[in-house]
């Protein structure tokens, strides 16, 4: 039976690209937090892939970063040419 508290594959790919996304930006996880209206506590756990993110906190996230949500969820283009180059 699995953890419920272990941290699924869309909840590292968010983190991922968030901290990704941030750090291109030269963004702070203070300054998104305060940007998003959410508690930096909470950013920083969102960015380790410790939250199961809402819809609403995705958008504010998104907002904050200036980037749309797909950004936050897509896969990194070096993982989709693998995928398809071993077909």
């Amino acid at each position: 039976m699995r953890n419920p508290t272990q941290k699924c594959d869309a909840q590292r790919l968010f983190a991922s690209n968030m901290r990704r996304i941030r750090r291109e930006k030269g963004l702070t996880q203070e300054q998104v937090a305060e940007a998003a209206d959410l508690h930096p506590n909470y950013v920083s756990s969102v960015e380790r892939g410790e939250r199961n993110i809402s819809i609403c906190n995705i958008a504010r996230i998104a907002i904050a970063l200036g980037v749309g949500m797909e950004a936050l969820v897509i896969q990194p283009l070096a993982v989709v040419q693998s995928t398809t180059s071993a077909d």
